[in-house]
């Protein structure tokens, strides 16, 4: 299994971007998928998840509202779509993937086998 993020970049306070997550070598539809993010010195958090087989999409209270998550499973892709973006939401985003884990525990990170390589964000003031 691989994933690769994309769709990170340098953006003013307020403005928007969609973030990419391709997958291969899985059955897409059959796992779970999330985004989480790290800032520097801070732990990872839960930033978005989605797990189609229940229907479950879960988001961060930081990001609610702001950010929507979504997966076009033609493409083996999922998106992140980041409005309002806050300086506060400067990070390096991961995509995770899990085909085993329960709804219950979409937002724990130590749940999910599979992970991107990151892609940074930054929002400036």
């Amino acid at each position: 299994v691989q994933l690769q993020a994309s769709g990170g970049g340098l953006v003013q306070a307020g403005g928007s971007l969609r973030l990419s997550c391709v997958a291969s070598g899985l059955i897409f539809r059959r796992y779970a998928m999330a985004w989480f993010r790290q800032a520097p010195g801070k732990d990872r958090e839960f930033v978005a998840a989605n797990k189609l087989s229940s229907g479950s999409t879960y988001y961060g209270d930081s990001v609610k509202g702001r950010f929507t998550i979504s997966r076009d499973n033609a493409k083996n892709t999922m998106y992140l779509q980041m409005n309002s973006l806050k300086p506060e939401d400067t990070a390096v985003y991961y995509c995770a993937a899990d085909a085993n884990i329960i709804s219950g525990r979409l937002g724990v990170s130590d749940d999910y086998d599979y992970w991107g390589q990151g892609t940074q964000v930054t929002v400036s003031s």
